[in-house]
């Protein structure tokens, strides 16, 4: 029986977006199931001491050619949000809010669309009314949900489980006790879906990593 996927992700991350486009055909294709953690990429920062990519001038340039070259990969749309950087507090509780009554999953990709495909500036308050609205989300509902001290706790205590987990970034996959980061390595994810058993098997007994070098 193949193990469940843990996605731990930000919408205000372009690099989860692509992984979130990959997870639900490898899911789908390896008949297993992706538990979804919505977690706050700042604290997660803020908790390792790591920085964004973007803060190396060379490295966010860079960064902005490589996630072309994976959206063209991976055949999906993609487009940089010049608001970037954006504050996804508000968006990630709402995420949390959604999670038990059904409208998750459709509120995720209308998120990681107005961030990645048709980016919008969700900073701005009028613009993410206008965004829900579009999508039948009731705005009234939601401003109730993200000041819900449960929801605001939850969040907190994701991203925190994360960090103890040996999360830095986003997104963060766990498979198991096996931790994949970036969506360069949703292959790996799918590599060990496929032959979890042998795997943990073989990370876990040192003496079989070193006959498999003989």
């Amino acid at each position: 029986m193949a193990k469940n996927i843990e996605f731990h992700f930000d919408f205000g991350s372009p690099t989860a977006y692509l992984a979130f486009t990959q997870l639900k055909i490898i899911a789908e294709r390896n008949k297993t199931k992706i538990e979804y953690f919505p977690i706050l990429l700042g604290g997660v920062f803020k908790a390792t001491g790591n920085n964004p990519p973007a803060s190396v001038p060379a490295k966010g340039k860079y960064m902005m050619i490589d996630l072309q070259r994976f959206a063209d990969k991976y055949g999906v749309p993609y487009e940089r949000n010049p608001y970037f950087p954006v504050n996804t507090l508000t968006l990630m509780r709402g995420a949390v809010s959604y999670q038990d009554d059904g409208d998750f999953i459709k509120y995720t990709e209308v998120m990681f669309k107005n961030m990645w495909i048709e980016p919008k500036n969700l900073n701005d308050e009028d613009e993410l009314k206008k965004v829900l609205i579009e999508n039948n989300f009731d705005v009234d509902d939601f401003i109730r949900r993200i000041t819900d001290q449960n929801v605001k706790d939850k969040l907190i205590s994701n991203t925190e489980n994360a960090v103890k987990k040996g999360a830095f970034g986003a997104p963060t996959m766990f498979v198991g006790d096996q931790m994949f980061f970036g969506q360069d390595r949703v292959e790996f994810v799918e590599e060990y879906l496929n032959d979890w058993f042998l795997m943990d098997i073989y990370l876990k007994n040192p003496k079989i990593k070193k006959n498999k070098k003989k």
